[in-house]
C-alpha cells in the first residue's frame, strides 16, 4: 500500500467509495441487495445477538491495532453465540466513523474481523456506514441451534457443578502489560506475548459445543445453564444465579488462572483479575456433577469445576483451607457501564 493510499481519509472517498472498499470482505453472492438472506438448517432456531464497541471504551490505539480491534469485535459476538449453544451463520457490521479516519484503518479493521471469522467458516454478510463523532462498531451476529441444545442462563438447578472452559484473568493481565510495559519483569517474552494475545486475539469457545453435545447425547432432554465470561467470571455466575433463582458456592483455589501469574502477581491480585478482569470469552456452564467431570476431562488443561449451585440467592467465594474468610460476590465489584 503506497503512502498516498494509506493516508487517504474516509471523507475523501465518501460513503459509496468506502462501501465499495468494504464489499471486498463480503461473499459476492450475498451482498448487493437491501438485506442478506441466510438459510438455517432444518428444525434449527435462529439466534441473534448484537454487540456495540466504542473507541476509547472497548478499544484504543494505545493497546489495540485495527486488526486486533476487528478480531475482538468479531470474537465477542461469536462468543455470545457459543454461550447460547449456537453455531454461527454470519454477521453484519454497523460502522460509525469520523470523516478524518484513514481508509486504511477501516480496511485493517475489517481484515481483523475476517481473520477471526474465517476460523469458524463465517462471513460478513452486510452492514451500514454512517458519519459519527466517535468510531463505533456495532455487530449483529446470526447463529443456529437445535431447540433442545439451547443454553440459557435460567436453567441452573441446585446441585449442578459450575464448569469454566479455561483460565481466567489472562486478558486483564495482557491489557495491564500493554498499558504498563514495565510490569511483569519476571516474565519472559514468550509468557508476555501469550498474555497480550489473550487480550488482543481472544478465542470464542465454539469448539466446546461439539464436545458438550457428545457428552450429553444420552441425556438429550437435559437443560444446560450458562453464558460467556466476557464481563468477568463473577458477573457470569451472578447473572446465571439471578436468572435461575439460585445461589452458588465457589472454591477460591479451584478457579484456574494462567501459571505465569505465580511469577508476578499475588494470590489476591490473581483472583481479582480472574473474577473481575473480563474479556476472557470462556464459557461458564452449569450441569450435573458426573457430566461436568466428563466435560472437564475432554477439554483438558485450563478447564475446571470451580463450585456448585446452591439454594438461596447468595454467591459465596469459599476457601477450603480457611486461610481467607468467605466473601459474598456482587456485580458492583466489576466493570459496569455508566458507573462513575
Amino acid at each position: 500500500m503506497n503512502s498516498e493510499l494509506s493516508s487517504q481519509q474516509v471523507k475523501e472517498i465518501g460513503e459509496q467509495g468506502l462501501l465499495e472498499r468494504l464489499q471486498r470482505f463480503c461473499p459476492p453472492e450475498i451482498i448487493g441487495d437491501d438485506a442478506a438472506v441466510l438459510v438455517t438448517a432444518p428444525e434449527q432456531s435462529l439466534v441473534v445477538t448484537t454487540d456495540v464497541l466504542v473507541d476509547g471504551v472497548h478499544f484504543s490505539d494505545v493497546t489495540t491495532s485495527p486488526e486486533d480491534a476487528g478480531w475482538r469485535a468479531a470474537a465477542a459476538n461469536l462468543s455470545d453465540l457459543a454461550a447460547m449453544g449456537a453455531s454461527p451463520l454470519g454477521i453484519t457490521v454497523g460502522l460509525g466513523l469520523p470523516g478524518e479516519v484513514r481508509v486504511s484503518w477501516v480496511e485493517r479493521l475489517y481484515q481483523g474481523m475476517t481473520e477471526c471469522l474465517q476460523k469458524y467458516n463465517t462471513s460478513i454478510v452486510g452492514g451500514d456506514v454512517v458519519r459519527s463523532p466517535v468510531t463505533t462498531v456495532a455487530i449483529t451476529a446470526f447463529g443456529q441451534v437445535y431447540p433442545s441444545q439451547i443454553i440459557r442462563r435460567s436453567a441452573a438447578v441446585v446441585g449442578d457443578a459450575i464448569v469454566v472452559t479455561g483460565v481466567h484473568g489472562a486478558s486483564k493481565a495482557g491489557l495491564e502489560l500493554l498499558l504498563h510495559p514495565k510490569l511483569g519483569q519476571d516474565l519472559n517474552d514468550e509468557e508476555k506475548t501469550a498474555l497480550i494475545l489473550a487480550h488482543q486475539r481472544p478465542q470464542p469457545r465454539l469448539d466446546v459445543l461439539p464436545i458438550l453435545w457428545k457428552i450429553l447425547t444420552p441425556n438429550s432432554q437435559l437443560s444446560i445453564a450458562g453464558m460467556d465470561s466476557s464481563d468477568g467470571l463473577a458477573d457470569a455466575i451472578i447473572q446465571i444465579c439471578r436468572a435461575s433463582s439460585v445461589g452458588a458456592i465457589l472454591e477460591r483455589r479451584k478457579i484456574p488462572v494462567p501459571k505465569t501469574f505465580n511469577h508476578w502477581l499475588t494470590q489476591e491480585q490473581a483472583l481479582e483479575y480472574a473474577l473481575y478482569g473480563g474479556e476472557d470469552f470462556e464459557l461458564v456452564l452449569c450441569l450435573p456433577q458426573e457430566l461436568a467431570s466428563a466435560l472437564v476431562q475432554h477439554l483438558g488443561e485450563g478447564a475446571a469445576i470451580i463450585g456448585s449451585i446452591t439454594s438461596g440467592s447468595t454467591v459465596l467465594l469459599h476457601d477450603e483451607q480457611k486461610k481467607f474468610p468467605d466473601q459474598v460476590l456482587s456485580l458492583s465489584q466489576g466493570f459496569q457501564h455508566f458507573n462513575s
